[in-house]
């Protein structure tokens, strides 16, 4: 599960009809769309039926639009995952990516967040139900599987914001839930060049 949730941050107007409160998703994705690199701080909230306490853990998120992002965990251990479409990887002490293995699943939850963050909502709405409410200053985006394999896994995930996504929550058939609440999301501003080679930027 903390793999699903690390691996977890064009308009195709036939595939927006599907969502309900077409209108409000349109206009979420347009703001989100806006951003073409942001940072943000992050505390992810782990829930087991078989843990006796949540398992917690900090660290940084880098999105880059059109590039994939950069979850940077620094509590309770250290790990950098870069995830740039269905690509997964760990990333050294030098920027360089290294492959990390990853299952199906990982890699359409990965996808859908990508594109939900650059506007595009195209492969979400090829996998899931989603309902938009609120409003377009504090909003909610529910996702509901639309095929049965990934339903038996996957309960529902929760997208929360207003103009930069503030929470994601993750709960699964099993029992299991995650959270992860963002704070002091800004504008990137400059790159690093370790930033860059890990997201496979030129320097």
């Amino acid at each position: 599960m903390r793999r699903l949730i690390a691996v977890l941050l064009g308009w195709c107007a036939a595939l927006v009809a599907h969502a309900q409160s077409p209108d409000l998703l349109r206009q979420v994705l347009d703001e989100l769309s806006t951003h073409a690199a942001v940072r943000a701080d992050f505390t992810q909230t782990r829930e087991n039926p078989a843990l006796a306490q949540p398992q917690t853990s900090t660290g940084k998120l880098l999105f880059v639009l059109g590039r994939g992002m950069l979850w940077q965990i620094e509590a309770p251990y250290r790990e950098t995952l870069a995830l740039a479409g269905e690509r997964t990887a760990r990333v050294g002490d030098d920027g360089r990516p290294q492959a990390a293995r990853g299952d199906r699943g990982v890699a359409q939850v990965s996808q859908m967040l990508q594109g939900m963050l650059s506007g595009k909502p195209d492969e979400a709405l090829r996998q899931f139900d989603v309902r938009a409410e609120g409003s377009r200053a504090q909003w909610t985006l529910h996702f509901t599987p639309r095929q049965a394999r990934m339903a038996r896994v996957l309960r529902r995930i929760e997208l929360r914001g207003g103009e930069y996504l503030e929470g994601i929550a993750v709960e699964l058939e099993s029992g299991e839930s995650t959270r992860i609440q963002f704070a002091d999301t800004r504008e990137a501003g400059p790159l690093s060049p370790l930033e860059k080679r890990a997201l496979g930027m030129p320097p």
